[in-house]
């Protein structure tokens, strides 16, 4: 069964901002697969937020999970 990998990394990118520490920092529990193409794709260094990918995530978290 292919997957949707770009669906993967939205719902793992508002996941990580669940996570949320020191303004931009987030903690790493995630698939090193999915990480990395956050990564790849400029929404996450390491375990910091890029301006970008904080953004998103934010975004992202709202529209999943906002009751």
């Amino acid at each position: 069964m292919p997957l949707d990998t770009d669906k993967i990394d939205d719902v793992a990118l508002a996941l990580l901002y669940l996570t949320l520490h020191d303004d931009h920092r987030a903690w790493k529990g995630f698939d090193w697969d999915v990480l990395g193409r956050l990564h790849d794709k400029g929404m996450v260094k390491s375990v910091v937020f890029t301006q970008e990918g904080l953004a998103r995530a934010k975004m992202l978290f709202e529209a999943m999970f906002k009751k």
